[in-house]
């Protein structure tokens, strides 16, 4: 089911599938994707998990059917969170869940578990980060991130995605099935240039607080997922984990920074069994 929800100035657009009244042993889980996505960038994790409990996939603002308007504060870290708690303590009344993010959706999802510890009772995040450490690198970040949001607005999408594909971060991409390829550039092709220079502006990783320093903070049972392909997030990964007191660590062979479309039966499966575990 696909459902809207008018949140303050925000009308966020959601997934809400599976069970509503499944055993208290599958949690309800949210997905958070990354940046250029959507909550369809989840369609084949939602149909495997959603035969057994409740899934809700969020598009976050910037991405997809929700709608944030003009204030950058409804684009950052605290208010995409509030965005999602609202949603799902109020709307949806599922106050304490599992927390999946990828990426840009994998930092907020651990800024969620940093400022809401009560609400995650699992957190798993994808090609994640905490966050940049050095000052001065996160400034140089941060310029660099207002030049592509300005450089969003000011070409076509078809510009933009173009250069956001050409990152070496996508380099693995190329093994796809062209098929698998074409369905991502048209995701990304359908994305507004306007939310996403908000977006960049707002919660890039130039704009977030360094977190590392409170990884320590965490008491729910974390997994922390990387592409072996993906060397600099695998390294994060690997880091994250030595501070997180319970965390799991699974590298996916095979997969660069989108373990979850690269490698998707051995993501969901590693996914499911961290879910299922009492």
């Amino acid at each position: 089911m696909i459902g809207c929800a008018a949140l303050g100035a925000t009308t966020v657009e959601f997934s809400d599938e599976g069970p509503r009244a499944a055993p208290a042993r599958h949690l309800p889980v949210v997905l958070l994707h990354g940046f250029t996505g959507s909550k369809e960038s989840w369609r084949e994790l939602r149909a495997e998990l959603s035969a057994a409990r409740r899934v809700v996939s969020i598009d976050l603002p910037g991405h997809g059917g929700t709608q944030a308007g003009a204030d950058l504060q409804n684009y950052s870290m605290q208010g995409a969170a509030t965005m999602v708690m609202t949603l799902m303590a109020g709307r949806l009344g599922t106050p304490r869940f599992a927390l999946l993010g990828y990426s840009m959706g994998a930092r907020l999802a651990l800024w969620i578990a940093l400022t809401h510890p009560s609400r995650v009772e699992r957190l798993i995040l994808e090609s994640a980060s905490p966050g940049i450490a050095d000052d001065a690198e996160r400034m140089r970040r941060k310029r660099s991130d207002r030049e592509l949001a300005a450089f969003a607005e000011s070409r076509r999408i078809e510009a933009f995605v173009e250069r956001w594909e050409r990152k070496p971060l996508f380099d693995s991409l190329a093994a796809l099935e062209p098929e698998t390829r074409d369905e991502l550039r048209r995701a990304r092709l359908r994305c507004s240039p306007a939310g996403l220079a908000r977006s960049l502006r707002a919660m890039g990783a130039g704009a977030q607080p360094w977190l590392g320093d409170r990884l320590g903070g965490l008491s729910m049972p974390t997994l922390l997922v990387a592409g072996a392909l993906d060397l600099k997030f695998a390294g994060i990964a690997r880091a994250m984990a030595a501070g997180i007191t319970r965390a799991r660590l699974a590298i996916i062979d095979g997969a660069g920074h989108l373990p979850h479309l690269e490698r998707p039966s051995a993501f969901n499966r590693v996914v499911a069994r961290f879910l299922d575990e009492t």
